[in-house]
């Protein structure tokens, strides 16, 4: 995956500690994670399918772990 040009941050990120978070680019088949104070430095890539159970499991739903991980 080449690196992404469309960063979004969360809308949690506000004044103070918000510059102190993640962004994140996706595609269909990829999603990309930088650290948004020094985006410059590497990305991490991830499967879109597990960035959105990851995703889905901080929400507390769960149901993507168990796809992904063919538990379910």
């Amino acid at each position: 995956m080449s690196t992404p040009g469309n960063w979004r941050k969360s809308s949690y990120s506000g004044e103070g500690d918000g510059n102190a978070c993640l962004e994140i680019s996706g595609s269909p088949a990829r999603t990309a994670v930088r650290d948004s104070k020094a985006p410059a430095r590497a990305v991490l890539t991830f499967p879109a399918a597990a960035f959105t159970a990851f995703v889905d499991a901080l929400k507390g739903t769960g149901q993507g772990l168990a796809r992904v991980s063919g538990e379910g």
